[in-house]
């Protein structure tokens, strides 16, 4: 997947990075796929359904507290 981070104020390298520190789950900038990619990031889905049930529910959380801010 790669959806658009851009409405969140921040770069998508920082977004990313955030993401890890704050909740331990690892998406890709969309940079790294040039510089197109901006405002974008890379959700890869190759997971078990149980980890990405966790993952998304992390995400959310994330999404959540970053629009509070």
């Amino acid at each position: 997947m790669f959806p658009n981070i851009s409405g969140f104020g921040m770069t998508s390298e920082e977004f990313c990075e955030r993401l890890l520190h704050e909740t331990h789950v690892a998406i890709v900038p969309g940079t790294a796929f040039g510089a197109c990619g901006e405002g974008f990031a890379r959700i890869s889905y190759a997971y078990s359904l149980d980890h990405l049930k966790i993952a998304v529910e992390k995400i959310e959380k994330f999404i959540n507290k970053i629009k509070a801010e």
